[in-house]
């Protein structure tokens, strides 16, 4: 069995391995398929995202399709940058543009009221059908200055207090055992093993 992650991005691809090994199926990425252009992202969650991109891949490619949507949402922004988390500070915006404009956006804001969470969900797709969705959070505290230099995106400003530490202060295997994606992908995992226990796939 082969499966399309629908990424180019290394870490996902090596966290998606990882997790889905021992199941018999081989995982791949965009990267194997450069010429094709990507869908529009235009859903107001980022399930509704992941099913877009599963689907879409599943379509094109004529095998099953696995997708994710993540980012941040923060409390006291009403769930911003959410589903605009990698472009918060525009259209090509960068990490260092985003978490300015985040930090800024919360700069009268209280300790108490920076509460935050990464989201992730999954979408597993094949032929026209979504087969599985999942799911997972990461909960936190955004600081008002970066610590660590391991993360990307947001990870230096969001601080894990189960761990005390921000997600950039973390090691990749930590990281990636609590993380919002590593959960997501652990769930959908099971949901794979029983699509195919069932004859779904």
């Amino acid at each position: 069995m082969r499966i399309v992650l629908a990424t180019t991005n290394r870490h996902k691809l090596q966290e998606a391995r990882s997790v889905l090994s021992g199941l018999g199926i081989e995982i791949a990425s965009l990267d194997e398929f450069p010429s094709i252009e990507p869908p529009v992202e235009d859903a107001a969650t980022f399930e509704g995202n992941a099913r877009i991109k599963a689907l879409y891949y599943a379509g094109i490619l004529g095998c099953w399709a696995l997708a994710d949507d993540s980012g941040l949402e923060v409390d006291a922004l009403d769930g911003a940058p959410g589903v605009l988390s990698a472009r918060f500070a525009g259209e090509g915006a960068d990490d260092r543009a985003n978490n300015a404009k985040l930090i800024a956006a919360l700069a009268n804001v209280p300790d108490a009221r920076r509460t935050a969470r990464y989201r992730c969900s999954v979408a597993f797709a094949g032929g026209e059908r979504i087969i599985a969705t999942a799911a997972g959070t990461l909960e936190g505290v955004i600081l008002a200055a970066p610590r660590g230099s391991n993360g990307f995106g947001y990870d230096p400003y969001f601080w894990i207090p189960a761990r005390a530490m921000t997600a950039a202060e973390m090691t990749t295997d930590q990281k990636n055992s609590i993380s919002h994606r590593g959960t997501a992908f652990r769930a959908i995992r099971e949901k794979i093993e029983f699509a195919a226990a069932d004859g779904e796939i």
